[in-house]
């Protein structure tokens, strides 16, 4: 088994990506290899640079309530812990929209287990 920490793919060399949308379907953050014979392990953080706390949807793999969604809800000028190592595989996309553009950053690692 080798474990690769990698940058996700929706980001440009590990900054932090800011989210535009404020709807289905969600800034990506991460999209996983194709295939099943590795998993991608998500960890994912949000900031939220607005004065208001910021309610934030993240997608995993589709948009269907309950199945594919985690709904948080962002404190103002705070940061949270949203994904904490989840793991996905065959293209998957980890996707996140909030209630308004442009104040909500997610930033984090994948560990790519092949």
């Amino acid at each position: 088994m080798s474990i690769q920490k990698i940058v996700p793919s929706g980001s440009t060399n590990g900054k932090p990506i800011k989210v535009v949308a404020t709807a289905t379907l969600g800034t990506t953050f991460h999209t996983a290899a194709a295939g099943t014979a590795g998993v991608d392990e998500v960890t994912m953080f949000l900031s939220n640079t607005d004065t208001v706390d910021r309610a934030v949807t993240v997608e995993f793999g589709g948009v269907s309530s309950p199945d594919n969604l985690m709904k948080f809800s962002v404190p103002a000028g705070d940061s949270i812990l949203a994904v904490p190592g989840i793991p996905i595989q065959n293209s998957l996309a980890v996707t996140v929209f909030a209630a308004a553009a442009n104040v909500i950053t997610m930033w984090g690692y994948v560990n790519r287990i092949s």
